[in-house]
Parts: structure tokens; C-alpha cells; sequence
């Protein structure tokens, strides 16, 4: 009867890890693109020819380049 809990108890780490993992992935995976948008290009950035162009909306996004700290700035146009 023991060996039924263990097996319980393995599958439901399992799935507790798993549910983890989604969660981290949601709330974590790549924000960098969007956590710097804006309209107001900070002191110190230099515009860039780099433009991305969402597939889906048709949305420009220029990026912009600070050479001192190497931080990149998304404005969308």
C-alpha cells in the first residue's frame, strides 16, 4: 500500500513542477522586447536603422542605442 503513495506522490511533484515551469514561462519569457516601449526616447540613446515590423498588426518599432551602458530602447513608431 506504501508503494501506491509513493507513486501518488511522484506524479503529483510532477505535476506541481510542471504547473511551475508554465507559470515562470508566462510571467518571465522574453519581456525585454516589450518592458521598454514608449513614445519619450531617453537622454543618451542613439537612433538605429533596426526597425521590426510585427507580422500580424503591421506595427513598426524602431530601437534605439545607448553606446555608454550597451541598454537598448523599443519606441513604436
Amino acid at each position: 500500500m506504501t508503494g501506491i503513495f509513493v507513486v501518488v506522490g511522484i506524479y503529483i511533484v510532477q505535476i506541481i513542477a510542471v504547473i511551475a515551469f508554465i507559470l515562470l514561462g508566462y510571467f518571465i519569457y522574453d519581456k525585454r522586447f516589450r518592458r521598454n516601449h514608449g513614445t519619450k526616447v531617453a537622454a543618451g540613446f542613439e537612433r538605429t536603422e533596426e526597425v521590426n515590423i510585427d507580422p500580424v498588426t503591421g506595427e513598426k518599432t524602431r530601437v534605439y542605442y545607448n553606446p555608454k551602458t550597451g541598454e537598448r530602447f523599443y519606441k513604436q513608431e
